[in-house]
């Protein structure tokens, strides 16, 4: 079947190896023409994922047209900002509504407070959406690193599409029904991966992340409850495992972000630094702290990511503050009761 990449950045990209080396005839569209050509040449994404050869049989598509035509699968791996630009690309193609869309971006718009599945629906109408989410570090699965990630869909037979479009021995897919739950655990643990940061960068330990993961994941499951996601699916691939990796590997950007926050740099520095790089928690910490203080939930680590962003907070006046709240009983599962 021919599977259609739409985005070559890094997450892209390594999902097209993943179907490529299933046997699906794979396309791989990015918005710049020559950066195609470039990689055409040298089969390498050098700017994303730095190392990885491109096999022969991975074609690179720079005329979206001729990418979507055809396609049993399109695949949306825009980062969560520019995905509408990519959607409005879209719009004009129509794609045949039985073609399931499957969005791996991991943010909320800034512009609308939205999800992925919500811009998809908003631009494109009704159609046949997968969210695919989960602990997936591109460097990882571009090398065959052994992986596990969940595909969720309103439809069990499109989230059954997907896992076996995508699954194999080194790339294993859990079925879920909770999109609502999957595209906010994926998006929010990104906000707790700068806080992660930024305790790195401060110098604290692993007491200190181990609180900071712990409080956080109830907080995220407290906030998607009431978003619409069901609480036991931040327990899940989408939720405490996205958030385990984000928050503690090498590989990740949000972390890499805060960490260079909690040495005491300045955000559009870092960002600089960064180039084409996109560290998906900076805009997400402003929509999720829009989303939560519209919905009346209280999500204090949220809230002193979004100040330090936002606000210029000092890092070490929002830990005080964290630790100097009321004293409170643990009940970490009274959102999953009510």
């Amino acid at each position: 079947m021919k599977m259609t990449v739409l985005s070559d950045g890094g997450w892209g990209t390594a999902l097209a190896l993943v179907l490529q080396a299933n046997g699906h005839q794979v396309q791989l569209w990015g918005p710049f023409p020559e950066y195609l050509a470039e990689m055409a040449k040298t089969r390498e994404n050098t700017r994303f994922l730095k190392g990885v050869p491109l096999p022969p049989g991975l074609e690179l598509e720079p005329d979206l047209a001729r990418a979507v035509t055809g396609a049993g699968m399109l695949i949306l791996a825009a980062p969560a900002q520019f995905m509408r630009g990519l959607l409005e690309k879209l719009q004009p193609l129509n794609p045949a509504p039985e073609i399931p869309l499957v969005s791996v971006a991991k943010g909320i718009e800034v512009r609308s407070g939205k999800r992925m599945s919500e811009l998809v629906a908003e631009l494109l109408g009704p159609r046949r959406l997968v969210v695919l989410s989960g602990p997936s570090h591109a460097e990882e699965v571009a090398r065959r690193v052994p992986t596990a990630v969940v595909a969720a869909a309103a439809a069990p037979a499109d989230a059954e599409f997907v896992q076996n479009a995508f699954m194999n021995k080194v790339f294993r897919v859990y079925t879920s029904a909770d999109v609502v739950g999957v595209e906010l655990g994926g998006a929010l643990k990104n906000v707790l991966a700068l806080a992660a940061g930024v305790c790195d960068g401060m110098g604290f330990g692993d007491n200190t992340k181990a609180a900071l993961m712990t409080r956080g994941i109830t907080e995220l499951a407290r906030l998607g409850k009431a978003l619409g996601g069901r609480p036991e699916t931040f327990f899940g691939l989408s939720g405490i495992g996205d958030l385990i990796v984000t928050c503690t590997s090498r590989h990740s950007r949000n972390r890499h972000v805060g960490e260079e926050l909690g040495k005491g740099r300045a955000l559009a520095d870092i960002q600089k630094e960064m180039g084409l790089a996109v560290a998906e928690g900076v805009p997400t910490a402003e929509s999720a702290w829009r989303l939560a203080h519209a919905a009346g939930v209280e999500t204090p680590i949220i809230d002193q990511v979004h100040a330090g962003l936002y606000a210029g907070k000092d890092p070490r006046q929002a830990v005080l503050e964290l630790m100097t709240r009321e004293g409170k009983a643990e009940h970490p599962a009274d959102f999953l009761t009510g």
